[in-house]
């Protein structure tokens, strides 16, 4: 196939090059710094081998790269889909594969919105790779792989032959889910992260400034497991709202196979790809501040638990602890832009 890669974070690099470098596709970047790319990545893996992946073609021109597409991957944020979208849509294929590698900062719903009826999308439950940038445009490490997959698919009569293309793409086993809400919501990051920030720097004032910074996971407290799985609990009761298969979405603690608030923390102080991230701070002078313009709350509470908060109101749930959480993650936003 022809595939076209929209985006040069951390996943765009790694999912670019890896599928450059282990498959016979022809793939091609779509990006605003076409200037700054190699046109070789070097992708480091867990096992300590680097992969290197020869792209076609890294233009900022959706012409340039989408003629000829058979499938197009967003690798982007929440924040930057709606305009990418808008920008690809004059030079897509009508039968070209559109989809996205985060599905739970709104894909689904903005594509459906703003491509015509017949294109066909897909998008991932949970992102296939743990991804860090090392040197843009030319090398990246994938930290970590997931044991599989979870994809929908939508507006296309041959999925199983989709499913099974995405399979041999990723080299990870791939399960097909029910429909597009399997794959837009998650308790992962729309809820992780806002746990982790809140019980951090909840009654953080203007002036507040800490000593450290510490680490996100590895410094990760059991009071911030008890509010990710008491926001869990309200949004597993969303889930039974929905055309939600029974586990299709499985609780925090089942995925993060615990039992409780303790072995929940020791499960994610421990996740190996997860070490060395720092929380989200600014240096200031005697210390350090919460960064509020980070993807952390640029990302994941607009685009991430903001979408689990209006699905839960538009079906007339109370959720007081989401309520709670969103309400002071958009006030903190709101600020920061002040």
């Amino acid at each position: 196939m022809n595939i076209c890669i929209c985006g040069g974070g951390n996943l765009g690099h790694v999912v670019s090059g890896f599928l450059a470098a282990t498959s016979s596709h022809r793939v091609s970047v779509l990006t605003r710094s076409p200037e700054r790319w190699r046109r070789t990545l070097v992708i480091n893996t867990p096992e300590g081998k680097k992969l290197q992946g020869r792209l076609v073609c890294v233009s900022d021109q959706p012409q340039e790269v989408l003629a000829d597409a058979d499938m197009v991957l967003l690798c982007l944020p929440g924040f930057a889909i709606a305009a990418e979208l808008d920008r690809i849509a004059p030079a897509l294929r009508p039968d070209t594969l559109v989809g996205s590698i985060v599905s739970s900062t709104g894909f689904f719903f903005q594509a459906i919105d703003k491509l015509p009826q017949t294109q066909p999308l897909f998008g991932f439950q949970r992102v296939p790779f743990i991804s860090r940038l090392v040197s843009y445009g030319q090398e990246a490490s994938l930290l970590g792989y997931k044991a599989s997959v979870s994809v929908a698919i939508e507006r296309c009569e041959q999925k199983e032959q989709v499913r099974r293309q995405i399979e041999q793409m990723l080299k990870t086993p791939t399960e097909l889910l029910a429909n597009y809400y399997e794959a837009s919501l998650t308790n992962s990051n729309p809820l992780l992260h806002p746990s982790r920030l809140y019980t951090l720097w909840r009654k953080w004032q203007e002036g507040t400034v800490y000593g450290e910074r510490p680490y996100f996971y590895e410094d990760w407290t059991v009071e911030a497991s008890a509010l990710y799985m008491a926001l869990d609990r309200e949004f597993q009761l969303l889930l039974h709202k929905l055309p939600v298969r029974e586990g299709s979405i499985p609780t925090v603690l089942d995925y993060y196979e615990s039992h409780d608030a303790l072995s929940l923390t020791d499960k994610l102080c421990s996740i190996k790809a997860f070490q060395g991230i720092k929380a989200p701070m600014l240096k200031v002078k005697g210390g350090y501040i919460p960064d509020f313009k980070s993807r952390y709350f640029t990302e994941d509470f607009p685009y991430g638990l903001g979408i689990v908060h209006r699905l839960a109101h538009n079906r007339g749930l109370a959720v007081p602890i989401i309520d709670e959480v969103y309400r002071w993650g958009t006030a903190m936003l709101q600020q920061a832009q002040q």
